[in-house]
């Protein structure tokens, strides 16, 4: 690859339409890692939109090859779970020939990371989808015994939630039993605040974009860590767990 902006390497993200958050994984990304995002059409969070988000996936996915990225990520946490990260990874292979992860993976492989089993799950989602995100990691071994949330009912209130308000969340977790906190949404600010949140839970704290930027750099092999953006990402629980959990 040319020396350059994305001279590491250049990572296409796939990205829900109406969200306003898709800066934050370049801007945790360490100097040379380029991010490239197309949208895919998404209007509403509820469980239906999110099943329906991989709908056109093969369309859209083609215009990131265009770019020869390294890597796809499919960056929507909820909409990857209920397709399921095995279809996914296969259908953006089949139409690309480039490897892909996706954020469930990736916030997978970030619990198993930080030894986390008891979660403090902490969203922006509707009930209908907490609902199934809780099934979801019950099924990996993963049991939810604190849940919060700010629900709303589509992106763009999703992505105009204040940050700080997240820190409260975490502080009312504290001491709540869990191992970790996880704050799942990609469409939701959370850079500015990660240090801040860790230290209001006590404890660690896995959020997606910054489990996606993590996951991305170990699936490349590429070393740099950012340590501004918490322990996960800054390299504090790198060991072979994440990856195993994420195979």
């Amino acid at each position: 690859m040319s020396l350059g902006f994305g001279n590491l390497a250049r990572i296409g993200q796939l990205y829900p339409s109406g969200g306003l958050v898709d800066y934050e994984p370049q801007l945790m990304a360490p100097a040379g890692v380029q991010f490239l995002t197309t949208r895919l059409p998404f209007r509403s969070a509820s469980l239906e939109s999110d099943r329906r988000l991989a709908d056109a996936l093969e369309e859209h996915v083609q215009l990131l090859a265009d770019a020869q990225v390294d890597l796809i990520v499919f960056n929507c946490t909820a909409a990857s779970l209920v397709i399921g990260p095995q279809v996914i990874n296969a259908r953006i292979h089949a139409a690309t020939g480039i490897r892909s992860i996706t954020t469930i993976e990736a916030v997978l492989a970030a619990l198993a990371a930080v030894g986390a089993k008891r979660i403090a799950l902490v969203t922006p989602y509707m009930a209908e989808v907490v609902a199934e995100e809780v099934a979801f990691l019950a099924r990996f071994g993963f049991t939810v015994v604190a849940e919060k949330g700010r629900p709303c009912t589509n992106p763009i209130e999703q992505g105009e939630l204040d940050p700080q308000g997240w820190i409260e969340i975490a502080a009312s977790l504290n001491g709540c039993g869990a191992d970790a906190m996880l704050l799942s949404c990609a469409g939701v600010q959370i850079a500015p605040v990660l240090p801040a949140l860790e230290r209001a839970f006590g404890g660690p704290v896995v959020t997606s974009n910054q489990a996606l930027v993590w996951h991305a750099l170990r699936t490349l092999n590429i070393k740099a860590r950012p340590a501004e953006y918490g322990a996960l990402l800054a390299g504090a629980f790198d060991h072979d767990a994440g990856l195993r959990a994420a195979g």
